[in-house]
């Protein structure tokens, strides 16, 4: 099919949807090279629309978003919208292997879906190899009625503050030796604050974001981890903050004076600007919960932010940073968010269909044929004992749909097995259309003396309810102790090294959802699984793919 006839039914669908009351917002991104002088280095990063980060989407609840992607760089692609439902949408979660098959070089495919139920600070980015590093924006879901809607004040202005990595390497590469190697990839050479490293870097002018903010405003700092692997401490220098929502969740009101947020994860926090004019920085600095000694980026990305009447030649104020492994802090800023009562919101479920405990972490396994760079072991992580093998020919959600044989097993299992054994396996597991699901996620010590560290664990196609955290094994006791009234809400949730959380979920979307480790270093590892969800009465039926669906090859 043309690119152009494959655009033209979506776009019909959106139109008739703008028709009932609802906008249509649409973008085309064209992913392409893009060159850059980053930390005193030339390098050719891949993009998109030459953006870095990418462009911001903006839309209200109820609208449908249209995004046309035109693959013009040499590598496969998809594109997931991270925290979208995708109602009866599976097809448009972006999810590669899981929910469709990339987009090849010189390909294109239209992501459409409609925002329904969901407003606050989500985020899209590529669902495909390291590529996510500098294929990523901001989603901004406003209510219904805009601003008016917000439950607090409406704010000044409204920033998105987008947190990342960078690699002076192409990412690609980085990828490919990390499986050569089966250690991992490298280390990044940078953090970064809405795509600049800051000027605490060994280049100099090495590119320093600025935000300029007017006296006595509230601000509204829309806060994303787009990094690939790496927990972060995020601070202004004197200035404190209260958070209003996390994953595009509304919370209780929660004042602090630093935000830890893992990749994957979004933070809505309001700062009001207070402090005397004149230059202040907003710096990064990695969270690194391991309890062995590996390395890690230890340096910091800084922002600043400017008064419109600082003085001249003022000095920026720098804030006072926590350890890299200040986990108290850490779990202080975790544990402490509730969710905020709202008429309408939905009450968590009482009665549970399936109670499972999954147990991951990583181990080594032998180095396979094509790892040449490979010494001695390789890394290799699970779920429950299954490392999670992604099919080759066929999206799962198309296996699904058209009953497609052997492709994957509905075996997965509810607890870790007696005996710790890794066995690769394409396996999912089966839930009814509005079964509840109760998860206890627990991060295990890496067996063969390799440490625990903390796992963003993200569900895809779902929220859920984060009822309890804990260090430790989980004992069945802490059941007594869970939030059934206000927990706090959220599609990504940080499992802190060694610990647990309990989340619950109702499975009201049919199709096949990833639950997967938001470091992506842990992804092509095994470390996730998926739940099948079968198809409810109608009209709660998974509708055939839409034109263009990209096939594998």
């Amino acid at each position: 099919m043309e690119p152009a006839v494959a655009m033209i039914v979506p776009l019909v669908l959106a139109l008739c949807t703008a028709m009932a009351g609802a906008a249509v917002v649409e973008h085309t991104f064209n992913v392409g090279a893009m060159n850059i002088s980053q930390l005193c280095t030339k390098s050719v990063i891949y993009t998109a629309n030459k953006q870095l980060p990418g462009p911001t989407i903006e839309a209200n609840e109820g609208d449908t978003v249209v995004v046309h992607v035109v693959n013009e760089s040499p590598y496969s692609l998809s594109v997931h919208w991270h925290g979208i439902f995708q109602l009866l949408n599976g097809w448009a979660d972006g999810a590669y292997l899981i929910t469709d098959c990339s987009i090849q070089p010189s390909g294109n495919f239209t992501y459409q879906f409609n925002i329904t139920g969901q407003e606050g600070t989500l985020w899209w980015h590529a669902h495909s190899s390291l590529l996510r590093a500098t294929i990523h924006g901001a989603l901004i879901i406003k209510p219904r009625n805009g601003t008016a809607g917000y439950p607090f004040t409406v704010p000044y202005g409204e920033i998105p503050i987008i947190l990342g990595e960078w690699w002076n390497k192409n990412v690609n590469d980085v990828e490919i030796d990390a499986h050569l190697t089966g250690l991992g990839p490298a280390i990044s050479d940078a953090l970064t604050i809405n795509g600049k490293p800051g000027d605490q870097t060994p280049c100099k002018g090495a590119g320093v974001y600025e935000m300029e903010v007017s006296s006595n405003k509230t601000y509204l700092l829309r806060i994303i981890n787009a990094a690939v692997n790496v927990e972060l401490f995020f601070k202004l220098a004197g200035h404190n903050f209260t958070v209003v929502a996390v994953d595009a969740s509304y919370t209780d009101p929660y004042a602090t004076d630093i935000i830890v947020i893992s990749p994957g994860q979004t933070v809505d926090a309001l700062m009001t600007t207070s402090a005397p004019p004149g230059l202040y920085y907003m710096v990064a600095k990695v969270f690194d919960s391991k309890t062995v000694s590996i390395p890690f980026n230890t340096g910091t990305a800084t922002g600043i932010v400017r008064y419109t009447k600082a003085p001249n030649n003022t000095v920026a104020s720098m804030p006072a940073m926590p350890a890299h492994n200040d986990i108290v802090t850490a779990g202080t800023f975790y544990w402490s968010l509730t969710g905020l009562a709202r008429p309408g919101n939905q009450a968590v479920p009482t009665t549970v269909n399936h109670s499972l405990v999954v147990e991951f972490g990583l181990d080594q396994e032998p180095c396979a044929p094509d790892q040449t760079k490979c010494q001695n072991f390789a890394l290799v992580a699970s779920m429950n004992g299954y490392s999670f093998q992604f099919p080759r020919n066929v999206s799962l959600l198309e296996a699904l749909y058209d009953g497609l044989p052997a492709v994957y097993s509905e075996d997965f299992p509810m607890s870790p097995p007696p005996v710790p054994v890794t066995r690769k396996a394409t396996s999912v597991m089966k839930v009814m259309y509005n079964e509840v699901v109760e998860v206890v996620l627990q991060s295990r010590a890496y067996r063969n003396n390799l440490g625990t560290e903390s796992h963003p664990i993200h569900l895809h196609g779902f929220n859920f309810f984060v009822l309890a955290q804990g260090l430790g094994r989980f004992d069945p006791r802490s059941r007594g102790a869970f939030n059934l009234v206000n927990p706090q809400v959220r599609n990504t949730v940080a499992v802190p090294g060694g610990g647990w959380a309990v989340i619950r979920f109702t499975a009201n979307n049919p199709g096949m959802w990833f639950m997967h480790c938001h470091l992506d270093a842990h992804v092509p590892l095994g470390l996730g699984m998926v739940f099948e969800v079968l198809n409810g009465p109608a009209p709660n039926l998974l509708p055939p793919p839409p034109l263009g669906y990209p096939k594998c090859y």
